[in-house]
């Protein structure tokens, strides 16, 4: 099956995308295409708090499908400033446009560039995929 991989964002092996905002340090974050088609129907997603931290790796929101429960990692350390509500009221949103209106947060890093540019890019990702 193809997925869809746009190229302007970065990927987690764990199967998130991390796309910059036009707001100085500020990534989107969101799953792929093809996790969201792993997961089947999503029915439920568990967003966290405006305002709280994680560390790079951290489980830090929850989706529910048809066939799974399964835990969200963040790709870069920081914290949440925005949170798709979105996305709590329509998880279906998730699978509709995992790489658009289905993100699940925005998060402000003090990561450096290179320590995002070390995430996958788009056609390594697909490769791993």
């Amino acid at each position: 099956m193809d997925y869809e991989i746009p190229t302007d964002r970065r990927y987690a092996e764990s199967h998130e995308w991390v796309l910059a905002t036009d707001e100085e340090g500020v990534l989107r974050v969101g799953i792929t295409d093809f996790a969201q088609d792993e997961l089947g129907d999503i029915v439920f997603a568990e967003l966290p708090r405006e305002g709280e931290t994680f560390d790079r790796g951290d489980q830090f929101a929850v989706v529910e499908s048809i066939k799974a429960v399964s835990d969200i990692y963040l790709p870069v350390s920081g914290t949440i400033e925005a949170v798709n509500d979105a996305v709590t009221d329509r998880p279906e949103l998730i699978n509709e446009d995992p790489h658009g209106d289905g993100w699940l947060v925005e998060i402000s890093t003090d990561e450096d560039v290179e320590d995002v540019d070390s995430l996958l890019t788009a056609a390594e990702y697909e490769d791993q995929i």
